[in-house]
């Protein structure tokens, strides 16, 4: 049964008829399937609406989702192998490398280095392949976020406070958390991350693209990024001064030179990798296989340039390289046979380290408090609706339909998943690992095939490109000392890239560059086009405070904790709050779905058909009388019958004209004394057009592409 809607303030579309058996929001499958082993045969794939049973309790969305992800797309995931996917699988190898190895580091500092860059590696790496091969969505990459890492190092703190060993504390949440997962699971509760809408997804994903960019340019609340080697008190100054000076006698250590390549390398990398991602539409190169070949290995190819660029011309210039370890081993140094002191911070007299901690994590190592065990189920309440929030907002943008991602979602079964994987990590003291959006985001647009305006045509989805990552990142643990060689500002370079790339594609930073347009200048939208000026402006500065909040309490270790409630939040004041204050149709243009946005176009147009056919019944019916009448009404410029005392035309007696030879055109009276240009212009007022534009605003500007094509840059 066909679903019908109207529009009432406060409210958005509201379904009056709808089939019983439809009870969730929609999930969106394809009816087409595209041949992705012979790219020339890439098609288009036709997304539709498509709803799951209505009651996926009790285990039943579980089933579904493994039914309709693994059981039917598996085989054709797994044997889709093409040049693209080693393109990308490089390309993510150094996406996913690089912000494991930082936040390694991190991780390190803020938990005594109980965890490392070595554990961070090896959860991403086990953790990539498990789930490249069982989970139902293959597109998505799981690794450390900065909101998972500032839970785990409050969580450090917790356990000093209350004299308990860290690991085991910390492995004791991770299993109530798996528990919460599984019971998430269950009993659906996934449902409720489909009432997030653009609104909670643009917030989420800008914040996560901003923190990409501000750590590679210079972060205001840390001193990570390219502008702040500028600074001669950074650490790495600090830490590198004595040593060169020691090696290289009679030079002097100069940080501005640092600085300076620092930032050349990083920008560099940046903008050389984006020139080369916009070769595939340009007229350079031989043939359309090498131009694809160049873009797909667009950031590869610039990451190893300008790596020997720093390696072969400027090996002098001691630029800040990548905290790795020398061997792989945990990273807690023991001192002695108990290992709770770290060698050699806490036991400086001792020559070596006593050993590392084992991997395994001793669950009944609590200091003889045993109420710890149910005490965690607290802390990890909090952890799951993070984990939670994190994995479900991220899994609901790569879905959304403009990705054109065609394989079905599988949220209750990937929360499974997820849940198994924090278990292993948490027994293994390693960082629990959710779903990473800018690397996701990144992915999908990598093995997707768009037009040369950016629009997404289809994607391949593969189970290879994420096996194949996650491989290379195992194997880097064996060749540490090879990945060393790549300066931390080449990295930053990456990190900008991958934000720049995805920042345009988001219509929040859409609607934030129309504060500084002019109105008439503005790009043709259904937001722009049907909704005025200063509601959406009303509607971006409510987004930006929401995005201020978010950025504010993560920022602030003290209330960092709290962080997943302010995400959680985001959904209820979209919900309740904004109906309040927009109208229904401002809000299905600023926020609506596609269907919803599509919808709203065709009661539009039909609308406009409508008037058009009573406009054509009432001019049919009327006489030269009603015409005339009519016209004196509708416009004041319409001028009255031409009289003797026009300065320009004269009438005579016998109807012809004088003309005023200054004048730059005559034109010939009608038998009622009007010009016929003034007649025409009277019926074309009195007309309405349909408008134009609806059909290109439907199949065109529903949602942006996922990627702003870069080659006019």
């Amino acid at each position: 049964m066909k679903r019908k809607s109207e529009f009432k303030k406060g409210s958005t579309i509201v379904n009056t008829e709808e089939d019983e058996s439809l009870a969730t929001p929609p999930r969106f499958l394809s009816t087409q399937e595209s041949d992705f082993n012979d790219e020339s045969r890439h098609t288009s794939v036709s997304v539709l609406d498509h709803h799951p049973p209505r009651n996926q309790s009790c285990g039943r969305g579980i089933y579904y989702d493994y039914k309709n992800t693994i059981g039917k797309w598996w085989c054709k995931e797994m044997c889709n192998f093409s040049t693209k996917t080693i393109a990308v699988s490089l390309f993510l190898f150094i996406a996913v490398i690089a912000p494991s190895i930082t936040f390694g580091a991190v991780y390190a500092k803020r938990t005594n280095n109980y965890m490392g860059a070595v554990e961070l590696l090896l959860g991403t790496a086990w953790c990539g392949i498990f789930y490249s091969l069982v989970a139902g969505m293959p597109m998505m990459i799981n690794g450390g976020t900065g909101p998972v890492l500032t839970f785990q190092a409050v969580t450090y703190e917790l356990a000093k406070t209350w004299d308990v060993p860290f690991l085991t504390f910390n492995a004791w949440i991770g299993l109530w958390v798996t528990f919460y997962m599984l019971v998430s699971a269950f009993f659906d509760l996934n449902r409720f991350i489909r009432y997030a809408t653009r609104f909670t997804d643009e917030i989420f994903a800008f914040l996560i693209i901003s923190i990409f960019i501000l750590d590679a340019i210079g972060n205001p609340a840390s001193n990570v990024g390219l502008m702040h080697y500028f600074n001669p008190n950074h650490n790495h100054h600090l830490d590198t001064i004595d040593e060169f000076e020691s090696e290289n006698p009679g030079d002097d250590y100069d940080y501005l030179t640092v600085a300076f390549l620092s930032l050349l390398l990083g920008l560099g990398t940046c903008f050389f990798a984006l020139i080369l991602r916009g070769i595939k539409h340009s007229p350079f190169c031989c043939n359309d296989a090498i131009r694809s070949a160049v873009t797909d290995f667009a950031i590869t190819i610039s990451v190893v340039s300008f790596t020997l660029v720093k390696q072969v011309l400027f090996e002098e210039v001691p630029t800040e390289e990548l905290n790795v370890p020398d061997s792989f081993g945990t990273t807690f140094k023991c001192c002695d046979e108990k290992c709770t002191k770290y060698f050699p911070d806490d036991c400086p007299t001792q020559t070596e380290a006593f050993g590392r901690r084992p991997w395994l994590v001793n669950l009944w190592d609590l200091n003889g408090k045993g109420w710890v065990v149910i005490v965690a189920a607290g802390p990890a309440a909090l952890a799951f609706i993070l984990a939670f929030l994190d994995n479900g907002i991220t899994w609901h943008i790569i879905n959304h339909p403009s990705n054109k991602v065609a394989h079905g979602d599988a949220y209750n079964y990937d929360t499974c998943v997820s849940a198994f994987m924090i278990a292993v990590n948490s027994l293994l003291g390693l960082p629990w690992l959710v779903a990473s959006t800018v690397p996701c985001m990144m992915h999908v647009s990598a093995m997707s095939e768009k037009t040369k305006e950016g629009e997404v045509l289809s994607v391949q989805e593969s189970r290879l490109t994420g096996f194949l990552t996650h491989i290379l990142v195992l194997l880097s643990l064996l060749f540490l000392g090879i990945i060393k060689l790549i300066p931390l500002a080449v990295l930053y370079g990456v990190f900008l890239f991958m934000g720049l790339v995805a920042l345009p594609a988001q219509q929040f930073w859409q609607r934030i560059l129309l504060f500084f347009m002019q109105p008439i200048k503005y790009p043709r939208t259904p937001f722009t086009v049907f909704t005025k000026s200063n509601r959406i402006h009303l509607y971006t500065a409510i987004q930006i405070g929401f995005f201020a909040a978010l950025y504010s309490v993560k920022t602030i270790k003290k209330i960092a904790i709290v962080f997943p409630f302010f995400i959680l939040l985001c959904i209820p004041a979209r919900m309740y709050l904004l109906p309040r204050i927009f109208e229904a149709f401002e809000l299905v243009t600023l926020d609506g779905s596609p269907e919803e946005v599509e919808e709203f176009l065709a009661e539009k147009a039909k609308e406009e058909d409508n008037k058009i056919l009573v406009d054509k019944e009432e001019d049919n019916s009327g006489n030269d009388d009603d015409v005339r009448e009519e016209d004196d009404e509708d416009a004041n410029d319409i001028p009255t019958p031409l009289v003797s005392s026009e300065p320009l035309i004269q009438r005579n007696k016998n109807n012809t004209t004088t003309i005023d030879t200054t004048a730059d055109t005559a034109v010939l009276p009608d038998d009622h004394g009007y010009t016929q240009e003034n007649i025409d212009a009277a019926h074309r007022r009195s007309g309405r057009r349909k408008m134009r534009t609806l059909s290109d605003l439907s199949d065109n500007m529903l949602t942006p592409p996922l990627e702003t094509n870069w080659s006019h840059v």
